[in-house]
This record gives C-alpha cells, structure tokens and sequence, in this order.
C-alpha cells in the first residue's frame, strides 16, 4: 500500500475558525504569514500559498486592501505584474516548471478566497501533473514539503528589487 503524506494540512482541515484579519496586509511582525512571505516590497508581496494546488503555488498582491483592479495606483498595477513576472521567471528557474495559471478571481462568485484584497494566483504546472486523485479522491499530490519549497525560492526572492 503506498500512503501519501501532507501533513501541512491538518492544520487546514481541523481549524474551523477564520484567521483574524488580511492574511495580505502588513501586520507589525515581519513574520505575520509564518514561513511563506518570499518578498514585501513598498508595493506588493509575494508569499507562497498556505493551501496550493500544487507545490510553489504561489500569491502576489498589493499592499493596499483593495479589491478591483481599477482602485489600484498605477505604480501598483505595474510592480504587481512585474512581480508576477518575477514570481514565473524564479519558478522556472528553480522548480523547473514547464507552464503556468496566471490569474486572479475578482469576486465571490468568481472563486476569489479572500475577495477584499485582490492578489494574482502564480502555479507552475508540468506535463502530467494532473492526476485521478484530485477527480476521484478529493486529494491533491503535492510532491515537496511547503517548508523545503520555501527554502529553495526565497533566495531567489531576496535578490528581487522594487523599483
């Protein structure tokens, strides 16, 4: 018998309880999203996602607690994708990922998790990456412990300038 281990998400499925505040705003402690904040600049962050689809899934956001992207300033709109962009380049690099989902869920009914704050999805994806267990067992395989996924970006994260 073959067992898979993810042991990150026991913390998802035995809280009930919702986590006070923006996980995206800046708190005062530095460590305010744990281990997964790879960069915060005078705009934007980038954190890696605390439930991913798949390993190095990550967040980029804005600072601001906004949810459109017209409420956005315009030096917000352009450090945002160039963040993305980074965010694709170092996973590329890195994790060597064949293709990406880029994209954002603006509103509820549009999937967004956290709809106040707007914030880009980034998820690497290889060719076979998709498998039964997601369809028939409601079970996502993610190969990597988020901890060593961690490790090996944010390196990569703390060379990024925000201009």
């Amino acid at each position: 018998m073959n067992v898979l281990w993810a042991p990150w998400r026991v913390e998802y499925i035995l809280n009930n309880a919702k986590e006070d505040g923006c996980i995206f705003c800046p708190r005062e402690k530095e460590t305010q999203t744990g281990q997964s904040l790879l960069f915060r600049g005078k705009h934007c962050l980038v954190m890696m996602n605390k439930y991913p689809y798949i390993n190095g899934h990550l967040l980029v956001a804005p600072l601001r607690h906004v949810p459109t992207l017209d409420q956005l300033e315009e030096t917000e709109k352009t450090v945002l994708l160039t963040l993305v962009s980074h965010s694709v380049t170092i996973l590329k690099k890195t994790m060597k990922a064949e293709g990406f989902n880029v994209g954002l869920n603006l509103g509820k009914v549009a999937g967004a998790g956290v709809e106040e704050h707007l914030h880009f999805h980034v998820v690497p994806r290889w060719n076979g990456d998709t498998n039964f267990m997601t369809v028939f067992g409601d079970v996502r395989v993610i190969p990597e412990h988020m901890e060593q996924t961690y490790a090996r970006l944010l390196p990569f994260f703390q060379e990024v300038k925000e201009d």
